[in-house]
């Protein structure tokens, strides 16, 4: 038989009262836990905690997140200047100054002897090429510690950019805008991110007509801000600077809205409405035939701004055309000459001063342009064109025997025949034999030539061949004695008849 184990009373109260010790301890740890859960941590305490998580996160260059954190903490805690002193330098390292400044002065706000607030004000300021905010939180900061090296190097950039400033202000005065674009490179890179020396830039950009780079410019800043008044005036100056008069002025237009003081905005709105008041003008009076007034138009809106070489371009091309309408065929080929030196690529140019040389028999410098115009643009036409001004050179070299005669190309057989007799008579040795030997050599070297003449144009197989460009066989010409040509001419019929003779006009 088993054992049995008794317990005491006193042993039986022990066990129950341990029992409930435990249970007590159990519920008392169970309802702390409860309780951490139920009443949170505050919200300075979190706010501090995000506030090292976003060191971390800055550290490690993880911005973005950084700022996030930031945010997280002054939400918590708002009026902690640590807190907008570190997401300023967060969005320091983003490039945003502007949000940095903001943070900075809001810092300071709240405690104005926070130092490191005021280096940040005055770096963002630099940055932003805010000279005067500059110089103001540099000196604050040396009010608050006369030892402090922290803005020695700020101290000299913003030097540094005044002077440049001057510099600038003098260039685009004396309109040397090449030098202004050079010195405001210099600036930016002491203040990358003052958008008032980018738009002034792309300003100048857009008067040397350097447009595109311009309206880059001019984009990223209304990326930035798009009421920006100065943004939208380049836009339209970039337009008006690409002969797109029409919409030049809607973007004057608008950034008067913005800004009805902007007073280049006035300026180029006006002068953009006469320019395209003049130069449709001046179409309109070419077209009906009104040469000499369009001349008078076109010339006066040439005078409107020198700096438009587009627009100055079509405008001294349409001058030269009305030029080639009044005969004034130099005066034309000055204008495409002005024309090709504004735009070497303008097509249209170099062919009217083609024709033009053409027209002025100056047959080598219109096989020159045609031979530049080909290699601008081969077509068919301009092959065509570059052959016909080959053939009239070639010709050109050749005696013209039309005009040794005085005749005109479709002169008939009997005043070929009249201006022979006229020409041979006039040019005689007999009637030079008197005359020194230079004047009888030179007459005779004219005599030959009337001889010649004759000959190619009385000769109706020579003629057609003559006029077509062909070469007269060389032996032809050898063998020609214009004597002979002579004898013969006023003996059989050319001269009055068989037994006719003639007398010298002295």
């Amino acid at each position: 038989m088993e054992d049995v184990i008794e317990i005491s009373d006193s042993e039986r109260e022990e066990s129950s009262s341990t029992s409930e010790m435990d249970v007590d301890t159990q519920e008392v740890n169970n309802s702390a836990a409860d309780a951490e859960q139920i009443v949170p941590k505050d919200a300075a305490t979190i706010a501090e905690e995000k506030k090292k998580l976003g060191n971390d996160q800055y550290k490690a260059q993880n911005y973005p997140s950084a700022l996030k954190l930031y945010s997280d903490a002054i939400s918590l805690c708002p009026d902690s200047a640590a807190y907008y002193g570190n997401r300023a330098a967060c969005y320091m390292m983003l490039l945003n100054y502007n949000s940095a400044l903001t943070d900075a002065r809001h810092a300071i706000r709240l405690d104005p002897s926070f130092e490191k607030a005021y280096v940040r004000v005055a770096k963002c300021c630099l940055a932003l090429g805010d000279i005067i905010g500059t110089e103001q939180a540099v000196k604050t900061v040396a009010e608050l510690d006369s030892q402090s090296k922290a803005l020695s190097s700020e101290q000299q950039a913003v030097q540094k950019l005044r002077q440049l400033e001057t510099t600038i202000q003098s260039n685009y005065d004396s309109q040397a805008y090449r030098n202004v674009v050079f010195y405001l490179d210099s600036a930016l890179k002491l203040a990358p991110a003052c958008l008032r020396y980018r738009l002034l830039k792309a300003e100048c950009l857009a008067y040397l007509g350097r447009c595109d780079e311009a309206l880059d410019l001019a984009v990223g800043v209304m990326k930035l801000d798009s009421n920006s008044a100065d943004a939208i005036y380049v836009r339209g100056l970039c337009l008006y600077y690409t002969d797109n008069l029409e919409k030049g002025i809607l973007h004057f237009e608008r950034a008067l809205q913005l800004d009805p003081d902007h007073h280049k905005s006035k300026k180029m709105r006006s002068k953009c409405k006469q320019l395209k008041e003049m130069k449709e003008n001046g179409n309109m009076l070419f077209k009906s035939g009104r040469y000499r007034e369009a001349h008078v138009v076109y010339t006066d809106a040439l005078k409107i701004d020198e700096h438009n070489k587009d627009i100055n371009s079509k405008l001294l091309y349409n001058r030269a055309l009305v030029n080639t309408r009044i005969s004034a065929l130099r005066e034309a080929v000055a204008d495409c000459n002005r024309v090709l030196e504004l735009n070497a690529q303008y097509l249209k140019a170099l062919l009217l001063r083609a024709r033009c040389h053409g027209d002025l028999e100056k047959f080598e410098e219109a096989v020159a342009d045609y031979e530049t115009a080909l290699q601008l643009e081969k077509t068919p036409e301009i092959k065509r064109l570059l052959r016909d001004a080959k053939f009239a050179l070639k010709k050109s070299k050749r005696k013209d025997y039309y005009k040794i005669l005085g005749i005109a190309r479709n002169a008939t057989e009997d005043e070929i025949k009249k201006a022979y007799r006229k020409k041979a008579l006039v040019h005689h040795p007999d009637r030079h034999a008197g005359s020194s030997l230079e004047v009888r050599q030179d007459e005779e070297i004219k005599f030959k030539e009337v001889g010649e003449a004759y000959a190619i144009l009385s000769d109706a197989r020579k003629k057609q061949r003559y006029d077509s460009g062909q070469d007269i066989e060389e032996q032809e010409q050898a063998d020609f004695d214009p004597n002979q040509m002579f004898r013969s001419f006023f003996q059989f019929g050319g001269g009055g008849g068989r037994n006719a003779s003639f007398n010298f006009e002295y």
